[in-house]
């Protein structure tokens, strides 16, 4: 069915703007940024399949087996060549969505620049998971803060498999010089989806702390990120 089929109040724009936003479903909001579907299938279909089928995931990204990517959050993750891959997805649209998805990223990222970071964890945590939730390899990122706790920077340092081998303390510290940061919130992803910190985890936080206080600057957390989860080892008192 498309969108004209559709009684007036039901349809996602006129419904945005007579009852707000949070008013529709995430399927009825890609509605709106795709605007329209495909020979055979509708717009509001065509944004249901994207976010509801899974995707067959190899190699480094998602292969879509039918266009999905299992919720907004794994569309608005995607790389240019995932979406590449979707049928109906043509170069506008494509466009569209990744700007949404930055536009996303500098949103939060304005945020912790304006507040503190402990002032407002949970925009700490949606940054780290717009920077990592969606990717298929581990990476090691660092927020870098003034004295103030004010986002400087965010700045991934390592990939791979991180172990304390791998992390290298001396980096961090010259980066975290190279900022003039006076704190930091260390970061990384779990591929795996579960968010609960390994021995190895929490070593290397130890390592790190121990490295940067001798050039006296505060580690104030280390967030693990999974699709669609935020572990913060500050809150579990893991540090």
């Amino acid at each position: 069915m498309s969108l004209k089929d559709l009684p007036a109040q039901a349809r996602p724009r006129e419904k945005l703007l007579a009852r707000g936003p949070s008013a529709l479903s995430d399927a009825e909001l890609l509605a709106l940024l795709l605007r329209t579907g495909i020979a055979g299938k509708g717009v509001l279909q065509m944004a249901d399949e994207l976010l509801q089928i899974r995707s067959r995931r190899t190699g480094d990204g998602p292969t879509p087996r039918s266009g999905g990517f299992g919720g907004i959050a794994g569309l608005l993750n995607a790389t240019p060549d995932d979406l590449k891959e979707v049928k109906g997805l043509g170069p506008a649209k494509r466009a569209e969505i990744l700007a949404v998805m930055e536009l996303a990223r500098r949103a939060i990222a304005q945020r912790l620049q304006e507040n503190t970071v402990l002032a407002d964890p949970d925009a700490v945590k949606q940054h780290l998971q717009l920077q990592l939730a969606h990717l298929k390899h581990e990476v090691f990122v660092v927020c870098f803060l003034d004295v103030q706790n004010k986002l400087l920077h965010t700045e991934e340092l390592f990939r791979g498999t991180l172990t304390q081998t791998s992390v290298y303390p001396r980096e961090v510290v010259l980066r975290t010089l190279h900022h003039h940061a006076c704190a930091v919130v260390l970061a990384h992803n779990h591929p795996s989806g579960s968010v609960e910190p390994s021995p190895a985890d929490k070593a290397l936080t130890n390592n790190l702390r121990a490295a940067l206080a001798l050039i006296d600057v505060r580690v104030l957390d280390h967030i693990i990120i999974g699709q669609g989860l935020a572990l913060s080892m500050a809150e579990r008192g893991l540090l």
